[in-house]
């Protein structure tokens, strides 16, 4: 069987991680094997990467370190899970990868997306997902789900305003329109159940 990359993108509370475990559990139902990850992390070394990154102040760490932590992390994270599971016939599921660092870091940060897509070249070897899935949810809403998920306890990126995280949607947005074979949006809002058989169908062209 030929392993496939999905990834799934989007803001905070938008129902990632709630989803991958979803799909692989579908995939499982038609005997495809999976591995469920998570950026940054994923890996030894990329979770110890995580710990940095996650922790602290929002201002602990500028949008260029950012960058660069996150692009250490993934290459981690690639050369140890991603690579290696796909090339044994798996399904790699992802909740983040690149274009959440292109969203929040690029976009959103200020930094240019050459220079991320450069990084993840050098670092990654520039290796993308078969296909990406945006759970497209309101800043609002998503705030809220978090809250209720996390309390208090916001890690650095979900603890930031109400500006950033809409530049963060706009972005990928912007993505989505300019990849359209490789992205696919999906309403963040609707119960799991909807978002989960959308995902699903939006898979068709790449089940065996």
């Amino acid at each position: 069987m030929i392993g496939r990359f999905i990834s799934l993108e989007g803001g905070e509370g938008a129902g990632k991680s709630t989803q991958a475990r979803r799909l692989q559990a579908a995939l499982a139902d038609r005997g495809i094997r999976t591995v469920v990850t998570r950026e940054p992390g994923g890996s030894e070394g990329a979770e110890a990467i995580r710990a940095l990154l996650m922790q602290g102040d929002v201002g602990r760490w500028s949008a260029h370190t950012e960058a660069l932590l996150f692009a250490a992390a993934r290459a981690d994270h690639v050369e140890k899970l991603i690579r290696p599971a796909l090339g044994a016939g798996q399904w790699v599921i992802c909740d983040r990868y690149i274009d959440s660092t292109r969203a929040y870091q690029g976009i959103a940060g200020g930094i240019d997306d050459a220079a991320i897509l450069a990084l993840h070249g050098f670092g990654s070897r520039g290796l993308l997902p078969d296909r990406t899935f945006v759970l497209e949810i309101g800043v609002e809403e998503g705030r809220a789900r978090s809250e209720a998920r996390d309390g208090i306890a916001a890690d650095r990126f979900a603890a930031r305003g109400a500006a950033f995280h809409e530049a963060v949607t706009g972005a990928f947005r912007e993505f989505a329109a300019a990849e359209p074979d490789r992205f696919r949006v999906i309403d963040g809002g609707l119960s799991p159940g909807e978002v989960g058989a959308a995902i699903l169908a939006a898979l068709g062209d790449l089940l065996p």
